[in-house]
Protein backbone atom coordinates (compact mmCIF):
# COMPACT_ATOMS: atom_id res chain seq x y z
CA UNK A 1 0.00 0.00 0.00
CA UNK A 2 3.26 2.37 0.91
CA UNK A 3 4.27 1.58 -2.42
CA UNK A 4 1.67 2.48 -4.04
CA UNK A 5 1.20 6.09 -2.57
CA UNK A 6 4.72 6.78 -3.27
CA UNK A 7 4.48 5.93 -6.59
CA UNK A 8 0.96 7.86 -6.93
CA UNK A 9 2.54 10.97 -5.59
CA UNK A 10 5.84 10.34 -7.83
CA UNK A 11 3.17 10.74 -11.45
CA UNK A 12 1.50 13.59 -9.40
CA UNK A 13 5.01 15.31 -8.50
CA UNK A 14 6.28 14.45 -11.92
CA UNK A 15 2.92 16.35 -13.94
CA UNK A 16 2.63 20.50 -14.19
CA UNK A 17 -0.47 21.86 -11.76
CA UNK A 18 -1.36 24.00 -14.29
CA UNK A 19 -2.35 23.33 -18.01
CA UNK A 20 -1.31 26.73 -19.45
CA UNK A 21 -2.74 25.46 -23.00
CA UNK A 22 -6.00 25.04 -22.00
CA UNK A 23 -6.51 28.45 -19.83
CA UNK A 24 -5.03 30.68 -22.99
CA UNK A 25 -7.63 28.72 -25.06
CA UNK A 26 -10.68 29.34 -22.32
CA UNK A 27 -9.45 32.38 -21.91
CA UNK A 28 -9.68 33.17 -26.28
CA UNK A 29 -12.97 31.52 -26.16
CA UNK A 30 -14.19 33.46 -23.24
CA UNK A 31 -12.62 36.87 -24.82
CA UNK A 32 -14.49 36.09 -27.99
CA UNK A 33 -17.80 35.06 -26.60
CA UNK A 34 -18.09 38.44 -24.40
CA UNK A 35 -16.93 40.85 -27.71
CA UNK A 36 -19.61 38.83 -29.77
CA UNK A 37 -22.48 39.42 -26.71
CA UNK A 38 -21.55 42.76 -26.65
CA UNK A 39 -21.42 43.68 -29.80
CA UNK A 40 -25.47 41.95 -29.66
CA UNK A 41 -26.32 43.80 -26.28
CA UNK A 42 -24.86 47.27 -28.15
CA UNK A 43 -27.29 46.54 -31.08
CA UNK A 44 -30.23 45.99 -28.85
CA UNK A 45 -29.72 49.14 -26.63
CA UNK A 46 -29.35 51.11 -29.98
CA UNK A 47 -32.41 49.60 -30.83
CA UNK A 48 -34.35 50.29 -27.17
CA UNK A 49 -33.40 54.02 -27.38
CA UNK A 50 -34.97 56.86 -29.23
CA UNK A 51 -34.31 60.42 -29.45
CA UNK A 52 -37.94 61.35 -28.92
CA UNK A 53 -39.07 62.02 -25.83
CA UNK A 54 -42.12 59.81 -25.80
CA UNK A 55 -40.99 56.47 -27.62
CA UNK A 56 -37.72 54.41 -26.12
CA UNK A 57 -36.93 53.26 -22.75
CA UNK A 58 -35.95 55.80 -20.27
CA UNK A 59 -32.42 56.33 -19.52
CA UNK A 60 -32.73 55.21 -15.56
CA UNK A 61 -34.13 51.82 -17.59
CA UNK A 62 -31.63 51.62 -20.30
CA UNK A 63 -28.75 51.97 -17.31
CA UNK A 64 -30.01 49.11 -15.27
CA UNK A 65 -30.57 46.94 -17.84
CA UNK A 66 -26.75 48.00 -18.97
CA UNK A 67 -25.41 47.02 -16.02
CA UNK A 68 -27.70 43.88 -15.66
CA UNK A 69 -26.66 42.65 -19.10
CA UNK A 70 -23.11 42.97 -18.27
CA UNK A 71 -23.51 40.70 -15.29
CA UNK A 72 -24.80 38.24 -17.88
CA UNK A 73 -22.46 38.80 -20.46
CA UNK A 74 -19.83 38.13 -17.89
CA UNK A 75 -21.73 35.13 -16.52
CA UNK A 76 -22.07 33.39 -19.95
CA UNK A 77 -18.74 34.04 -21.14
CA UNK A 78 -16.83 33.51 -18.28
CA UNK A 79 -18.67 29.91 -17.76
CA UNK A 80 -17.57 28.88 -21.39
CA UNK A 81 -13.91 29.46 -20.80
CA UNK A 82 -13.90 27.98 -17.40
CA UNK A 83 -15.54 24.69 -18.89
CA UNK A 84 -13.15 24.87 -22.28
CA UNK A 85 -9.89 24.88 -19.56
CA UNK A 86 -11.20 22.22 -17.47
CA UNK A 87 -11.93 19.84 -20.40
CA UNK A 88 -8.96 20.59 -22.35
CA UNK A 89 -6.81 20.51 -19.32
CA UNK A 90 -4.27 16.82 -18.83
CA UNK A 91 -5.59 14.48 -16.87
CA UNK A 92 -3.78 14.44 -13.35
CA UNK A 93 -3.17 10.68 -12.30
CA UNK A 94 -2.63 9.67 -9.11
CA UNK A 95 -4.03 13.02 -7.61
CA UNK A 96 -6.33 12.86 -4.79
CA UNK A 97 -9.94 14.10 -5.62
CA UNK A 98 -9.60 17.16 -3.32
CA UNK A 99 -5.93 18.35 -5.32
CA UNK A 100 -8.30 17.66 -7.95
CA UNK A 101 -11.41 20.24 -6.85
CA UNK A 102 -8.79 23.05 -6.10
CA UNK A 103 -6.74 22.49 -9.39
CA UNK A 104 -9.90 22.88 -11.58
CA UNK A 105 -11.32 25.83 -9.61
CA UNK A 106 -8.04 27.34 -9.95
CA UNK A 107 -7.82 26.80 -14.11
CA UNK A 108 -11.33 28.49 -13.92
CA UNK A 109 -10.29 31.79 -11.89
CA UNK A 110 -6.84 32.00 -13.89
CA UNK A 111 -8.97 31.32 -17.19
CA UNK A 112 -11.06 34.52 -16.35
CA UNK A 113 -8.38 36.42 -15.05
CA UNK A 114 -6.37 35.86 -18.18
CA UNK A 115 -9.62 36.62 -20.48
CA UNK A 116 -10.17 39.85 -18.42
CA UNK A 117 -6.87 40.98 -18.84
CA UNK A 118 -7.13 39.74 -22.57
CA UNK A 119 -10.17 41.77 -22.84
CA UNK A 120 -9.08 44.54 -21.47
CA UNK A 121 -5.81 45.13 -23.60
CA UNK A 122 -7.22 43.76 -26.79
CA UNK A 123 -10.50 44.50 -27.50
CA UNK A 124 -10.83 48.22 -25.18
CA UNK A 125 -11.01 49.57 -28.69
CA UNK A 126 -13.90 47.57 -30.24
CA UNK A 127 -15.71 47.73 -27.47
CA UNK A 128 -14.64 51.65 -26.42
CA UNK A 129 -16.83 52.18 -29.96
CA UNK A 130 -19.57 49.84 -29.51
CA UNK A 131 -19.89 52.02 -26.26
CA UNK A 132 -19.80 55.19 -28.09
CA UNK A 133 -22.61 54.14 -30.49
CA UNK A 134 -24.68 53.11 -27.93
CA UNK A 135 -24.16 56.84 -26.15
CA UNK A 136 -24.75 58.71 -29.05
CA UNK A 137 -28.20 56.67 -29.77
CA UNK A 138 -29.01 57.85 -25.92
CA UNK A 139 -27.73 61.72 -26.80
CA UNK A 140 -29.50 62.01 -30.03
CA UNK A 141 -27.23 62.95 -33.19
CA UNK A 142 -23.67 63.15 -31.48
CA UNK A 143 -21.10 64.03 -33.96
CA UNK A 144 -17.01 63.14 -33.55
CA UNK A 145 -16.85 67.16 -33.48
CA UNK A 146 -18.81 67.14 -30.51
CA UNK A 147 -17.14 64.46 -28.72
CA UNK A 148 -14.37 66.83 -29.23
CA UNK A 149 -15.31 70.09 -27.65
CA UNK A 150 -13.93 71.03 -24.50
CA UNK A 151 -16.80 70.96 -22.06
CA UNK A 152 -16.11 74.35 -20.58
CA UNK A 153 -16.16 76.16 -23.83
CA UNK A 154 -20.22 75.38 -23.94
CA UNK A 155 -20.07 77.05 -20.67
CA UNK A 156 -18.69 79.99 -21.82
CA UNK A 157 -21.06 79.87 -24.58
CA UNK A 158 -23.77 80.19 -22.40
CA UNK A 159 -22.09 83.09 -20.07
CA UNK A 160 -21.49 85.38 -23.35
CA UNK A 161 -24.58 84.88 -25.04
CA UNK A 162 -26.32 87.68 -25.93
CA UNK A 163 -29.27 89.41 -24.81
CA UNK A 164 -31.11 91.00 -28.20
CA UNK A 165 -33.46 93.01 -26.02
CA UNK A 166 -30.80 94.24 -24.00
CA UNK A 167 -28.76 95.02 -27.12
CA UNK A 168 -31.50 96.51 -28.70
CA UNK A 169 -31.89 98.94 -25.47
CA UNK A 170 -28.53 100.15 -24.96
CA UNK A 171 -27.67 100.12 -28.69
CA UNK A 172 -27.27 103.80 -28.92
CA UNK A 173 -25.03 104.22 -26.21
CA UNK A 174 -22.91 101.59 -26.65
CA UNK A 175 -18.99 102.61 -26.44
CA UNK A 176 -15.88 100.17 -27.30
CA UNK A 177 -14.89 100.45 -23.54
CA UNK A 178 -18.33 98.57 -22.51
CA UNK A 179 -18.52 96.15 -25.02
CA UNK A 180 -15.06 94.87 -26.36
CA UNK A 181 -14.83 93.48 -29.68
CA UNK A 182 -12.40 92.01 -32.00
CA UNK A 183 -9.16 91.01 -30.69
CA UNK A 184 -10.54 92.40 -26.67
CA UNK A 185 -13.28 90.31 -27.22
CA UNK A 186 -11.09 86.76 -28.29
CA UNK A 187 -8.81 87.99 -25.59
CA UNK A 188 -11.51 87.91 -22.42
CA UNK A 189 -13.32 84.50 -23.55
CA UNK A 190 -10.09 83.02 -23.66
CA UNK A 191 -9.16 84.42 -20.24
CA UNK A 192 -12.26 83.28 -19.02
CA UNK A 193 -12.23 79.39 -20.56
CA UNK A 194 -8.77 79.39 -18.50
CA UNK A 195 -9.88 80.63 -15.69
CA UNK A 196 -13.62 78.22 -15.84
CA UNK A 197 -11.03 75.55 -16.94
CA UNK A 198 -8.82 75.84 -13.73
CA UNK A 199 -11.47 76.79 -10.96
CA UNK A 200 -13.27 73.27 -12.20
CA UNK A 201 -10.62 70.99 -12.46
CA UNK A 202 -10.26 69.57 -9.19
CA UNK A 203 -14.18 70.25 -8.62
CA UNK A 204 -14.12 73.67 -7.10
CA UNK A 205 -16.02 76.82 -8.00
CA UNK A 206 -15.12 80.04 -9.06
CA UNK A 207 -13.36 82.01 -6.13
CA UNK A 208 -15.53 85.51 -5.39
CA UNK A 209 -12.60 87.57 -6.95
CA UNK A 210 -12.74 85.84 -10.12
CA UNK A 211 -16.61 85.18 -10.26
CA UNK A 212 -16.65 89.29 -9.75
CA UNK A 213 -14.39 89.47 -12.22
CA UNK A 214 -16.53 87.19 -14.18
CA UNK A 215 -19.56 88.61 -14.15
CA UNK A 216 -18.12 92.57 -14.99
CA UNK A 217 -17.15 90.12 -18.35
CA UNK A 218 -20.21 88.94 -19.08
CA UNK A 219 -21.95 92.49 -18.28
CA UNK A 220 -19.90 94.27 -20.52
CA UNK A 221 -20.02 91.48 -23.20
CA UNK A 222 -23.53 91.03 -23.38
CA UNK A 223 -25.13 94.22 -22.43
CA UNK A 224 -27.31 92.87 -19.82
CA UNK A 225 -27.29 94.77 -16.56
CA UNK A 226 -24.94 93.67 -13.33
CA UNK A 227 -27.99 92.00 -11.75
CA UNK A 228 -28.75 90.21 -14.23
CA UNK A 229 -24.85 88.91 -15.33
CA UNK A 230 -24.60 87.47 -11.78
CA UNK A 231 -27.77 85.56 -11.56
CA UNK A 232 -26.52 83.77 -15.21
CA UNK A 233 -22.69 83.26 -13.72
CA UNK A 234 -24.45 81.77 -11.04
CA UNK A 235 -27.26 79.63 -12.94
CA UNK A 236 -24.74 78.56 -15.59
CA UNK A 237 -21.84 77.32 -12.45
CA UNK A 238 -24.84 75.62 -11.11
CA UNK A 239 -25.61 73.73 -14.23
CA UNK A 240 -21.29 73.08 -14.49
CA UNK A 241 -21.56 71.73 -11.19
CA UNK A 242 -25.04 69.73 -11.60
CA UNK A 243 -23.77 67.78 -15.13
CA UNK A 244 -20.46 66.99 -12.87
CA UNK A 245 -21.95 65.77 -9.83
CA UNK A 246 -24.39 63.07 -12.65
CA UNK A 247 -21.33 62.04 -14.48
CA UNK A 248 -19.34 61.07 -11.01
CA UNK A 249 -22.50 59.07 -10.07
CA UNK A 250 -23.33 57.69 -13.24
CA UNK A 251 -19.54 56.31 -13.33
CA UNK A 252 -20.03 55.55 -9.82
CA UNK A 253 -22.84 53.25 -10.86
CA UNK A 254 -21.24 51.63 -13.83
CA UNK A 255 -17.74 51.21 -11.57
CA UNK A 256 -20.41 49.12 -9.17
CA UNK A 257 -21.88 47.20 -11.94
CA UNK A 258 -18.38 46.15 -13.44
CA UNK A 259 -17.34 44.97 -10.03
CA UNK A 260 -20.43 42.61 -9.39
CA UNK A 261 -19.57 41.26 -12.78
CA UNK A 262 -16.23 40.55 -12.42
CA UNK A 263 -17.36 38.96 -9.39
CA UNK A 264 -20.03 37.10 -11.13
CA UNK A 265 -17.77 35.99 -13.79
CA UNK A 266 -14.78 34.38 -11.62
CA UNK A 267 -17.08 32.45 -9.83
CA UNK A 268 -18.76 31.35 -12.80
CA UNK A 269 -15.63 30.26 -14.67
CA UNK A 270 -14.46 28.51 -10.90
CA UNK A 271 -17.84 26.56 -10.96
CA UNK A 272 -17.86 25.87 -14.60
CA UNK A 273 -14.10 24.41 -14.48
CA UNK A 274 -14.79 22.18 -11.59
CA UNK A 275 -17.86 20.64 -13.65
CA UNK A 276 -15.45 20.62 -16.51
CA UNK A 277 -12.99 18.90 -14.63
CA UNK A 278 -15.40 15.69 -13.54
CA UNK A 279 -16.49 15.41 -16.65
CA UNK A 280 -12.95 14.97 -18.16
CA UNK A 281 -12.07 12.50 -15.46
CA UNK A 282 -15.60 10.75 -15.79
CA UNK A 283 -16.22 11.23 -12.03
CA UNK A 284 -19.21 13.51 -12.32
CA UNK A 285 -21.43 13.85 -10.30
CA UNK A 286 -19.72 11.06 -7.99
CA UNK A 287 -20.58 8.71 -10.35
CA UNK A 288 -17.97 6.81 -12.57
CA UNK A 289 -18.60 7.84 -16.39
CA UNK A 290 -17.53 5.05 -19.42
CA UNK A 291 -17.80 6.53 -21.93
CA UNK A 292 -19.42 5.04 -24.76
CA UNK A 293 -17.07 2.99 -28.07
CA UNK A 294 -16.56 5.00 -31.05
Amino acid sequence: METELRAGSTIVDEQSAVSWGAIAAGAVGAAALGLLLIAFGAGLGLSAVSPWSDSGVSAATFKTGTGIYLVIVAVMSSTVGGYLAARLRSKWAGAHTHEVFFRDTAHGFITWAFATLLSASALSSVTGYLANGAAAGVGGAASQATRSVNPADIYVDKLFRPDATAQVASAPASSPAAAPSGANSIQSRAEILRLWTASFHDNRGLSPADKAYVVQIVAARTGISQADAEKRVDDVITEAKTASDTARKAAARLSFWLTAAMLFGAFAASLAAVEGGSLRDGTWSDRVLIPRPI
